[in-house]
């Protein structure tokens, strides 16, 4: 059988590009885990370059490849909630910390949300392209559903979510040494409010506090970005 025939048979097959995706994970995680899980490889950005090159060098269109792969994106929600996991077995940890977390919720989504629409008005970017950056700093599920009931993009939301996941990811370790930041509640808490679940990992790679406390920042900035940028967008209109 030809290579090219080959192909159109297994393209045929839901679980292509499933599988493909889950392999291109697995191959970044093992690179990443090889150089000591240093922040500059991060694993979704490398797994995302491979399948967007064998998306471009097969021709196959996005919603082709999300029609095979789309249970990934069906566990964004379960993966999500099973953040309470670590939650509940660090409780006492999160309990004596509730005041600082319930500021630095309400100044993180602000600035996350503002800072960002506020450098794209400035430049003239239209309310569409404002509706879609908004929600950029909260989990994709979140995010596409706040886009689409403004008035944006809910591809290109998703698109800017994942960029911003994968910057914070690789940015945040430095950032905090370099400030001189040890406290891993205060890490943590900053990487998952700034970068949603991809921020979230990298933080429980580094420290399972971190991580805790990553996770509570991104179920909570979901639910207050939620509720702040149609009030947002109101304004802008």
């Amino acid at each position: 059988m030809k290579p090219e025939l080959l192909w159109v048979y297994l393209s045929a097959s839901p679980l292509l590009w499933l599988s493909l995706t889950l392999l291109a994970y697995a191959l970044a995680d093992r690179l990443s885990l090889a150089v000591g899980r240093s922040p500059l490889i991060n694993p979704v950005l490398i797994a995302v370059g491979i399948l967007s090159a064998l998306l471009w060098i097969t021709r196959t269109p996005y919603a082709v490849y999300f029609d095979g792969a789309q249970f990934v994106h069906f566990l964004l929600g379960p993966a999500t909630v099973a953040l309470a996991v670590p939650l509940h077995r660090n409780w006492p940890v999160v309990r004596r910390a509730l005041l600082p977390v319930a500021a630095a919720l309400v100044a993180g989504a602000a600035t996350a949300v503002v800072s960002a629409v506020g450098i794209a008005w400035l430049f003239g970017a239209p309310y569409e392209v404002l509706a879609a950056l908004a929600p950029k700093s909260v989990t994709a599920a979140i995010a596409m559903g706040v886009a689409r009931e403004i008035g944006g993009e809910p591809s290109l939301t998703a698109t800017l979510v994942i960029s911003t996941g994968i910057l914070g990811a690789i940015m945040v370790t430095p950032l905090m040494n370099a400030m001189g930041l040890t406290d891993y509640r205060a890490r943590g808490f900053a990487a998952g409010i700034a970068s949603h679940g991809i921020g979230t990992a990298r933080a429980f790679q580094v420290d399972p506090v971190a991580g805790t406390f990553a996770g509570i920042a991104m179920g909570l900035n979901g639910l207050v970005t939620a509720l702040l940028v149609p009030l947002l967008a109101g304004w802008l209109r």
